[in-house]
């Protein structure tokens, strides 16, 4: 194919160009949850307001260091920002109060990022809420193999039983590491599996500014230059350097997806007396602090594009300094953090599924479900983490994935509320048949058996004497059987044929371009 052919083609783009589906997703049951129940405030309006106080002190007082990022510097000083150079490769920039937020005004509070499916566009922001599964983790572990290193094998994988859930909105980004290519490498590879074996929204790379420009150039393959340029279709996930410093490498590469018009997620992690303060609320104005800042740089990049306030604050352990997952002060930190996205009126990305256990146990579900309720109650719209987190984000859980995937259901049911109205008010179920009466066969019952209740996939909700005949078989062993049963039914997404030949091009020629790397 001639260079213009190819030019032409990808600034075309269009649903047809990169989809070769019917625009439907069969095992999706929606595109992303309509949150039908209120938030939980914490805080009155005078704790809010001493909180975004001190962040704003944080910020005029104590600054914020950046490094190895000349340009960005330059932005914020030509905003207004106070620099003060450290040395040649380092720079404080210290913010008068309002200034950042003042910034941050023409970040959109809603925003679509879009799939190549057009069916499983997500809405972030407002009362959308969207589920992701876990991000990050070096090691994988199941039932059969146990834990170890993770492969590619491992990464494609859980983007086909993300593929595969009803209860997931989005592909994820770096799933688990796929330590079997090289470093500088797989990134190519990371992004391609999440284009071709999924066909809802995903995430780029941020672990090089330039690898966040080939995620973004991948998708103008797939997509079309024209819409990329319009329209979001691709989010990095960007941590600051806690406590109160922002490197090159991140800041560099939010300003190659902000001037792409592309979606970035501003996140500082937290760990309590390490590198924030250990009560909660010095570490929500921390927090608020560093993830303005950082989302400023996109609206300094360019104005309008998308940008997720985050929070990921964490508890320790003080005796052994090992961080705790799923614990109840972070699960507070987050309902007061879910307040102050609010009143920015920005979107939030905040917990998830989180644990430290080493197992898909008890302790496993229990922190999930701490963390993950703080999400849902909090506000939360982009729920990274929602599947597979296990041994404090180490390790990507196979068994883990289903049983988060599990409660995920059974949220959408309870993001849903109570309808209130004559039908489901049900006097005509009692009606029907009067008092002493059961209700099985009655007309309310029939019209509603199937969609009343979420039914789980994994439960098991029978006498103890059927559990025994069959085996005496535990959550975990049930979860095990399900993702391979799940994996042995995937079917890929349709993709059309050309613009698959342009990726995996795109994606040899760059390979050949650089010798491998391995840290």
């Amino acid at each position: 194919m001639s260079e213009t052919a190819v030019k032409r083609r990808r600034s075309r783009g269009g649903r047809q160009a990169r989809d070769g589906s019917p625009g439907q997703n069969p095992h999706l049951e929606r595109p992303y949850i309509k949150r039908n129940i209120p938030t939980y405030d914490l805080l009155g309006d005078e704790a809010l307001e001493q909180i975004e106080a001190t962040a704003d002190r944080i910020m005029a007082e104590i600054g914020i260091e950046f490094r190895d990022d000349p340009e960005t510097v330059e932005m914020f000083r030509m905003a207004g920002g106070e620099v003060t150079q450290l040395d040649p490769t380092r720079w404080n920039i210290k913010f008068a109060p309002g200034m950042i937020r003042e910034i941050l005004k023409t970040a959109p509070a809603v925003f679509t990022q879009h799939a190549r499916n057009l069916a499983n566009n997500v809405e972030i922001g407002g009362d959308n809420v969207v589920f992701a599964p876990s991000y990050g983790s070096p090691f994988v572990m199941d039932l059969d193999k146990g834990r170890r290193y993770g492969t590619l094998e491992d990464f494609q994988n859980f983007v086909k039983l993300g593929q595969m859930s009803p209860w997931l909105h989005h592909s994820g980004g770096t799933v688990c590491e796929p330590t079997d290519i090289p470093v500088n490498k797989r990134h190519l590879d990371m992004v391609y599996a999440h284009m071709r074996y999924s066909d809802r929204a995903f995430l780029g790379s941020v672990t090089a500014p330039e690898r966040a420009a080939d995620s973004v150039e991948m998708c103008r393959i797939l997509f079309g230059t024209d819409f990329v340029d319009q329209n979001c279709v691709i989010m990095g996930n960007f941590n600051t350097t806690s406590p109160l410093v922002i490197d090159g490498i991140t800041s560099k590469g939010i300003r190659e997806y902000a001037k792409a018009g592309q979606g970035s997620i501003h996140l500082p992690f937290l760990l309590g007396g390490a590198v924030s303060p250990l009560t909660l609320a010095g570490s929500a104005a921390q927090c608020l602090a560093e993830s303005m800042v950082s989302c400023a740089i996109t609206q300094l990049e360019r104005p309008g594009s998308p940008a997720v306030l985050a929070s990921f604050i964490s508890s320790m352990s003080l005796r052994s300094g090992s961080p705790t997952f799923g614990t109840a002060e972070p699960a507070l930190g987050s309902l007061v953090f879910g307040q102050l996205a609010r009143r920015l009126n920005m979107p939030l990305r905040c917990a998830g599924n989180f644990s430290t256990s080493k197992l898909p146990d008890a302790q496993a579900m229990q922190q999930s479900m701490m963390s993950m309720m703080s999400a849902v109650q909090c506000g939360a719209n982009y729920l990274l983490h929602s599947a597979g987190f296990l041994d404090g984000l180490l390790s990507m859980s196979y068994e883990k994935f289903m049983l988060d995937l599990d409660l995920c259901g059974a949220l959408h049911a309870y993001y849903d509320g109570v309808q209130v109205n004559e039908d489901t008010l049900g006097f005509d179920a009692l009606a029907e048949k009067g008092p002493g009466e059961h209700l099985f066969s009655t007309a309310h019952t029939m019209r509603h058996y199937k969609t009343a209740y979420y039914d789980s996939a994994l439960d098991d909700n029978q006498p103890w004497e059927t559990w025994d005949e069959q085996g005496e078989v535990d959550m975990a062993t049930r979860a095990n059987l399900r993702w391979k049963a799940q994996l042995a039914a995937y079917e890929a997404p349709g993709m059309d044929p050309v613009k698959d030949a342009e990726l995996k091009d795109f994606v040899a020629r760059k390979k050949a371009s650089m010798e491998d790397a391995w840290y």
